[in-house]
């Protein structure tokens, strides 16, 4: 008989797991963009809830893999009390989708990604600001 060795399953990343990564993250970002965020709570869910989504017009839940929830920072004068807190929500499925399908990133690079993504939104900065800075970006390096 023949002995065969089988590698143990790993389990897919949790909540918790990417939550570690995320403050991780945060600790290397530099200190304007910490300082921005310190007040914002991030939240892992699995996926954005069917009401976020259809505000979004987002059909699939796979699609969306962060959120920043709020009113951005140069919105905040005069801002309603009654206004819920700023957050930012991770995906978790449509990360882990994402960084599976890439290949090339890690975990670790799919999180930061997300994440300065929606610290963009905190700051104020719409989809289309950030495309340009990515470009702009993207042709120095």
């Amino acid at each position: 008989m023949r002995a065969t060795s089988k590698s143990p399953a790993r389990l897919p990343p949790t909540a918790d797991d990417l939550a570690r990564i995320g403050e991780a993250v945060l600790r290397e970002l530099p200190s304007p963009f910490r300082d921005a965020i310190a007040s914002v709570p991030i939240r892992v869910q699995d996926v954005a809830d069917d009401r976020t989504l259809a505000d979004l017009d987002i059909e699939h839940p796979l699609d969306l893999l962060g959120l920043y929830s709020g009113v951005p920072i140069g919105h905040q004068l005069g801002r309603d009390a009654a206004h819920d807190v700023d957050m930012i929500f991770l995906y978790r499925r449509p990360i882990l989708e994402f960084w599976c399908d890439e290949g090339d990133m890690t975990l670790e690079d799919v999180v930061r990604h997300v994440l300065i993504h929606e610290i963009g939104h905190h700051l104020g900065l719409s989809d289309a600001d950030m495309e340009r800075i990515e470009a702009a970006a993207d042709a120095e390096s």
